[in-house]
C-alpha cells in the first residue's frame, strides 16, 4: 500500500503497476506462509499461490483507485502569512488530503473493508481457501479476538486492515506537517486507538460471562500413523494394535471417558464394508462403556466419502456424517473429467474422487444433553460451514459441542498443523462453543467456547508430534444459545462487499469528472 500510494508518479500505466505490485506481495505472502504445502504436492503448492496472489493485486488495483491526490500549494506560506493565520485564531490546512481526519478514516474504512471483502471471496470462490486471513494474526491476543462472536474473522481483518491505514496516514501527515510547520488537532489515531481499546474491553468483560456448562470427560488419541502406512495392508495389524493399546489406556482412566475420540481416517479400511475392520472396531466399542468418534472412509454404491462415525450402545447404534467440504487436490480433482490434463498433472496423489455429504449430522451422545458437529480435517476452519451445524434443526437443538479429527500426518513435521490449530480457534469464538481436536498427528488439544487452549497432547520435549492420548474435562454450554454469528454468518464481510462496489462506482464516476 506504501508502495502504491507513494512511489510510481511517472508510472505510465499506473494501474498496471498497482495489480503488479499487490501480485508480488501476494506471491511472497503465500509462498512463505503455505511453504509446507511441498510436503503434499510441490506443484500444488507452486500453482496455488499463483491463483491465489490474484486477491492481492486487486486489492493493490482498489488501492490505487482511492489514491487520495495530493494538491502543492502555489507557494510557501511566508512567516507574514503564519502570523494573520495565528492573529485570527485559525489553522492553515496544508494543501494535502491527509491533513484532515475526517478524510483519513473515511480511507481507512473503505481500504479495510476492500481487504475483508476480499478475504471473503477468497474463502468461497471454487470451493474456497480462506487460510491465514489477516484477523488470524491476532489468534494469541484473545481479548481482541472476541469480537468474533458477531463478525467472524472477517472483523478481525477489518479492524487490523484499518489501524495500519491509519498508522500510515498519520506518519505521512506527520511528514507534511513537518514540512510546511504548520500543525492542526487531529483525531483519526485517537479514535482508532479509543476503537481498539474498546475492544479490548468488551473482550475482557466477555470471557467474565459464562453460560451454564456440564461436565463431559474426554479422551483424544494420537496414534501417530506415518502417512504411507495408514492403507496399507502390511501394515493393517500394527495399526490395530496401536489403536488397542492407547485406547485402554484412555479407557482406564478414572472416571473412565464419556467419549474417545479417534482421529480422521484412523482405520486402514472401511468401518462399515470391510469386515476385518468392522469386527475390530465393534469388538474394542463393546468392550467399552464410553462411546466412539472415529473417521474412516464410507462406501456406498460407487460413491466414496471422507466420514466421521459415532459408535454407541457397545456397537448396536452407529451415526455417520459424510464430510460436507471436500479439499481441490486434496480429496478431488476439479475438473477430473472436463480437464484431463488437469488430473495428469496431479497424478496418483489423487487418484479417484472423494463424493460430498450432503448433510450437516450433527452426532447425539449416549449422555443426550451433548450434541456434537462431527468435523473432518479442515472443515474447521470455514467458519460458515461450523455454524450450520450449531443451528437448531428438527432433530436436534444444534451442537454444544466441536469436534475436530483430523489427520495431518501429510504436512509431516511442518508449519502445516500449527496453522491448522490458529485458523480453528476462531469457530469456538464465532459460536461460544468447545472444541476438541483429534488429530493423527500435529495438535490434539482440548480450545474453550473462547479460543484458548486448555489442554494439548505434547512429549517430553514440548513437541505435539507425538503418540499418545490426551484425558481431561470440557465444559459443554447446556442452554443452545446462539451468537450473532451463528444466527447471522458472514453479514459483516458481505455489508463490507457493499461498501467496497459502492466505493469503485463513486471513485470510477468521480476519476472521469476531474
Amino acid at each position: 500500500m506504501t508502495a502504491i500510494w507513494f512511489s510510481g508518479e511517472k508510472s505510465r500505466h499506473r494501474w498496471i503497476r498497482n495489480l503488479t505490485l499487490g501480485y508480488i506481495a501476494g506471491l511472497t505472502f503465500f509462498w512463505t506462509v503455505l511453504s509446507w504445502l511441498v510436503t503434499v504436492t510441490a506443484l500444488g503448492w507452486f500453482v496455488l499461490q499463483f491463483y491465489m496472489a490474484i486477491y492481492f493485486a486487486v486489492w493493490g488495483w482498489f488501492c490505487g483507485l482511492l489514491q487520495p491526490r495530493e494538491t502543492k500549494p502555489e507557494k510557501a506560506p511566508t512567516k507574514w502569512d503564519q502570523m494573520l493565520t495565528q492573529a485570527r485564531h485559525t489553522t492553515a490546512l496544508p494543501g494535502s488530503p491527509w491533513a484532515r481526519s475526517t478524510n483519513n478514516l473515511l480511507l481507512a474504512f473503505v481500504v479495510a473493508a476492500a481487504w475483508t471483502t476480499l478475504e471473503w471471496l477468497r474463502g468461497w470462490v471454487f470451493s474456497g481457501w480462506g487460510w491465514n486471513g489477516l484477523g488470524v494474526a491476532l489468534h494469541d491476543t484473545w481479548p481482541l479476538i472476541q469480537i468474533a462472536e458477531f463478525t467472524g474473522v472477517a472483523g478481525l481483518s477489518f479492524m487490523v486492515a484499518f489501524a495500519n491505514v491509519i498508522l500510515l496516514a498519520t506518519v505521512r501527515r506527520l511528514i507534511v506537517e513537518a514540512r510546511t510547520h504548520i500543525t492542526r488537532p487531529h483525531f483519526d489515531l485517537t479514535l482508532t486507538m479509543a476503537g481498539i481499546v474498546g475492544v479490548l474491553t468488551f473482550g475482557l468483560r466477555a470471557t467474565q460471562v459464562s453460560p451454564p456448562t456440564k461436565p463431559l470427560r474426554i479422551a483424544a488419541v494420537q496414534s501417530n500413523v506415518p502417512q504411507h502406512q495408514k492403507f496399507d495392508p502390511q501394515f493393517t495389524r500394527e495399526i490395530f494394535d496401536r489403536f488397542r493399546r492407547l485406547s485402554e489406556i484412555a479407557l482406564q482412566s478414572d472416571p473412565p471417558p464419556d467419549l474417545l475420540i479417534w482421529p480422521e481416517s484412523s482405520m486402514p479400511g472401511p468401518v462399515l464394508t470391510d469386515q476385518e475392520t468392522s469386527r475390530f472396531v465393534m469388538d474394542l466399542a463393546a468392550a467399552a462403556d464410553s462411546d466412539l468418534l472415529l473417521g474412516t472412509i464410507d462406501v456406498e454404491n460407487r460413491d466414496v466419502y471422507n466420514a466421521a462415525l459415532l459408535v454407541s450402545d457397545g456397537g448396536e447404534r452407529v451415526q455417520v456424517y459424510r464430510k460436507v467440504h471436500l479439499v481441490p487436490f486434496g480429496e478431488y480433482v476439479p475438473g477430473r473429467n472436463s480437464v484431463p490434463l488437469l488430473a495428469r498433472i496431479v497424478g496418483d496423489q489423487v487418484p479417484g474422487d472423494f463424493t460430498a455429504g450432503r448433510d450437516y449430522t450433527v452426532f447425539t451422545l449416549t449422555n443426550s444433553d451433548v450434541e456434537v458437529a462431527p468435523l473432518v480435517c479442515f472443515e474447521d476452519t470455514i467458519g460458515d460451514l461450523v455454524r450450520q451445524f450449531v443451528l437448531p434443526a428438527e432433530t436436534h437443538p444444534g451442537a454444544n459441542l466441536l469436534v475436530d479429527i483430523t489427520n495431518d500426518a501429510w504436512f509431516l513435521h511442518s508449519a502445516g498443523s500449527h496453522q491448522h490449530l490458529v485458523n480453528a480457534i476462531f469457530r469456538c469464538v464465532e459460536t461460544r462453543r468447545p472444541m476438541v481436536r483429534a488429530a493423527n498427528t500435529g495438535v490434539t488439544c482440548f480450545i474453550n467456547q473462547f479460543g484458548r487452549i486448555t489442554q494439548a497432547l505434547k512429549d517430553d520435549k514440548g513437541s505435539t508430534f507425538t503418540e499418545g492420548v490426551l484425558t481431561g474435562e470440557i465444559k459443554v454450554p447446556t442452554e443452545h444459545e446462539l451468537t450473532f454469528y451463528v444466527r447471522h454468518g458472514e453479514l459483516f464481510a458481505k455489508a463490507c462487499a457493499i461498501v467496497t462496489l459502492l466505493a469503485i462506482v463513486a471513485a470510477s464516476v468521480l476519476r472521469r469528472k476531474l
